[in-house]
């Protein structure tokens, strides 16, 4: 499977190389990141009120201080719905003050049998 030279291409290809079945439905993480609480809280607030299906999470970064709202998504992560949802989702940071800070997925999901734990470490390269 050929995957576009962008950081989305080389995610998308790092999951599939690591045995995850990029056709099924996964929860896909969206991040959006804001300074400010209010500004945080009024995003979270609007996308409750949109057609949005998805889960919403908003937590505070105790490293860098700053809100992060966490929006999961149930997609089938393709390249080209994957860049319309990020590109949507910033649009929407925006328009609050926010911007985006990438997408992942949990490393073990149904159909991803690869993954029995989470042994992620943090780098400085790292966008959550």
């Amino acid at each position: 499977m050929q995957f576009p030279d962008d950081d989305n291409g080389k995610m998308l290809e790092a999951m599939a190389n690591a045995g995850i079945d990029l056709s099924v439905a996964l929860d896909v993480d969206f991040f959006l990141v804001f300074e400010d609480q209010r500004d945080a809280e009024s995003a979270i607030e609007e996308l409750g009120k949109s057609d949005l299906e998805g889960e919403i999470e908003l937590l505070l970064n105790d490293d860098s201080g700053k809100w992060e709202l966490i929006v999961c998504l149930n997609m089938i992560p393709a390249y080209d719905t994957i860049v319309e949802q990020e590109l949507s989702l910033h649009e929407f940071a925006q328009e609050f003050g926010g911007v985006t800070d990438g997408w992942g997925v949990m490393q073990h999901q149904e159909g991803d049998d690869e993954f029995a734990e989470d042994d992620h470490e943090c780098s400085d390269d790292c966008k959550h």
